[in-house]
């Protein structure tokens, strides 16, 4: 059997040419090369405390490949996590005696790790799961794995075994929903166990293998009012959504992927009365409300003989026999829009619903082709008045170009005019300046007289209004 020495194996990682040539650059030509080589060592988001050398790395999956074939998997779930962390050191500390392997310390904790998440968790990706810093994370292929911190996409340093171990992974996903995925179903939407959002496709649909893109489901709920403190909305504006959701107005969240949609739906949502009885309709179940009466929906793909699906639009009709007061639609794509527009115009004021749009007046034009397409023969004249009746308010968010993520418009539905939907900015986020790679900026209050005042004045709150549209 072969002899490791790790620490031999270590200058491997220094004798690279292109790092011998850094260390010889001034710091002008050094920027510039950093500029051209993205997967240098600085740019690259450091997720290990200890650096694998080939050495390691080779003898880490021996130890892999002979603990699985002499392990019982199936007892091995049922075992306590400390018990079989104990059992895993001993088999690795077996085979370090046996091969004579100098292991240190701190390299039996690391593999014992890397095999633990291998054999019981989702691999590699593990480590970024657990890191609460990371809003995405993107596995393009075995060696380029991406996340999102900050609001800035950043090259990991993590990397699978191979492409093989990538679609293991993947699968994995797949079998503890009940999917499965494979040449004949190569797309899969998923949920992890903390509900995060996880979308996989395969070749020969991606062209460069197996790609994992996991949307992470936050284990922290983030408040209003903490919006205010990090600036991604101002005091009146938070004011100003209270009255809303006191006076029971409809509202639209609209803005592009990744803007944090749901986490102000979800904002929102904490500040409905507490004696309402809310449904709330998702692909994903992220939304966590605090009030006691609430009803959780979850739509359901089909199975693998193509039947049991249940859709949004499904449960939106369903919700309307449930008596609630208020329904909440994670995110209006397509035939639910219609219904959902129902529901805000048969007496289930102040619900709620996001989708993607680059802008508030866009996000109308969007929700008006959603009706068009789900194929109900009605004239643009009788969709039009449907959403101008549904739709109070949208609210626009946005994720700049600095990686933060604001409330830039917050906009009211005001009628019909020659024949077209009419919007009036009541919040608008202006820009002002730039500084050290930081949009600064200001939120302005357009209006002091709101259509929805009328709406407003009905439940005795003018004078909060007003005092929400004060100048900042």
């Amino acid at each position: 059997m072969k002899n490791f020495n790790f620490d031999q194996k270590l200058s491997d990682f220094v004798e690279k040419p292109e790092i011998k040539r850094m260390a010889n650059t001034t710091s002008l030509e050094k920027a510039t090369v950093g500029a051209m080589t993205p997967n240098l060592n600085h740019q690259i988001y450091k997720t290990r405390t200890l650096t694998e050398s080939p050495a390691l790395t080779e003898f880490k999956d021996l130890v892999f490949e002979r603990l699985l074939k002499n392990i019982d998997l199936t007892a091995a779930t049922h075992m306590a996590p400390a018990e079989l962390r104990r059992e895993v050191e001993r088999y690795i500390f077996e085979f370090t005696e046996e091969t004579r392997a100098q292991l240190n310390h701190k390299e039996l904790q690391h593999i014992t790790d890397e095999i633990i998440h291998d054999m019981m968790g989702l691999g590699p990706l593990e480590i970024l799961l657990s890191d609460p810093s990371i809003n995405d994370i993107m596995v393009n292929s075995n060696d380029s794995v991406y996340v999102e911190r900050y609001g800035k996409l950043t090259l990991t340093d993590v990397k699978f075994r191979s492409e093989h171990h990538v679609l293991q992974i993947a699968q994995r996903i797949a079998n503890q929903i009940g999917r499965r995925i494979d040449e004949a179903s190569p797309m899969v939407d998923a949920r992890l166990k903390d509900g995060s959002r996880v979308n996989i496709i395969i070749p020969p649909l991606a062209l460069e293998g197996t790609s994992i893109s996991i949307r992470k489901f936050s284990r922290h709920t983030i408040h209003l009012k903490d919006m205010i403190e990090i600036g991604s909305l101002s005091e009146n504006m938070y004011r100003f959504l209270h009255v809303a959701s006191l006076c029971r107005l409809n509202i639209i969240v609209s803005g592009g992927t990744g803007a944090g949609k749901t986490t102000i739906l979800n904002a929102l949502s904490e500040l409905i009365d507490s004696r309402e009885r809310i449904v709330t309709i998702e692909d994903s179940a992220e939304l966590k409300l605090l009030q006691p009466h609430v009803v959780r929906l979850e739509s359901r793909p089909a199975n693998l003989e193509g039947q049991g699906q249940v859709t949004i639009q499904d449960l939106v009709r369903n919700a309307l026999r449930m008596r609630p007061d208020r329904i909440i639609v994670g995110e209006c794509r397509g035939a639910e829009t219609f219904d959902m527009l129902q529901a805000m115009n048969t007496g289930h004021n102040g619900s709620m619903s996001t989708l993607h749009a680059n802008s508030a007046r866009e996000a109308i034009n969007r929700l008006e082709n959603m009706v068009l397409m789900t194929g109900h023969d009605l004239p643009n004249s009788v969709i039009k008045n449907y959403l101008k009746d549904a739709i109070d308010l949208i609210v626009h968010v946005a994720r700049l170009r600095d990686g933060s993520r604001r409330v830039v418009q917050i906009t009211e539905v005001t009628g019909i005019e020659n024949g077209d939907i009419k919007t009036q900015d009541i919040f608008k986020y202006n820009y002002t300046t730039t500084e050290e790679s930081k949009i600064i900026g200001t939120f302005d209050c357009l209006t002091k007289k709101p259509h929805v005042g009328e709406k407003i004045h009905h439940f005795g709150l003018e004078k909060e209004m007003n005092q929400a549209l004060e100048s900042e």
